[in-house]
């Protein structure tokens, strides 16, 4: 035996008069599809750039404690180098400011994109209402 819920009456209404869906209206949906494959890629990039700079500040916190005439070895591009701690902090620090600069532009990105999303979506639920689920 299978059980009905009962349906609203808005429900049936919306079921009785289903819309169709224009060129225009696909492409919305196409355009929100694409938006949101952005957003997750830039989300973790985002996330891989945070923790980044953390890791970075957790190193300069470390090389405080160390005394100032050792040297430390430090990575550029597939090379370790062994400098002078001072210029290693130097070095991190610009990498540190970079990072935030990086997070910046990401985090415009993001912002720009769901402004956009949340745009299509109020015309979308706008012409379709509960029938259209855009939530992921």
């Amino acid at each position: 035996m299978l059980s009905r819920r009962m349906l609203s009456q808005e429900e049936e209404a919306q079921i009785g008069e289903e819309k169709e869906v224009r060129r225009e209206d696909q492409e919305k949906i196409n355009r929100f599809s694409r938006l949101h494959s952005r957003e997750k890629g830039l989300d973790e990039q985002l996330k891989t750039k945070e923790k980044e700079k953390e890791d970075l500040e957790e190193i300069s916190s470390e090389l405080e404690l160390a005394d100032e005439d050792d040297k430390v070895p430090y990575k550029i591009g597939d090379s370790f180098f062994s400098l002078p701690i001072v210029e290693v902090q130097d070095l991190l620090s610009s990498s540190v400011e970079k990072i935030n600069d990086e997070v910046g532009s990401l985090e415009e990105k993001l912002s720009e994109l769901r402004e956009e999303m949340n745009d299509l979506k109020a015309a979308l639920y706008g012409r379709f209402g509960r029938s259209i689920n855009l939530e992921a």
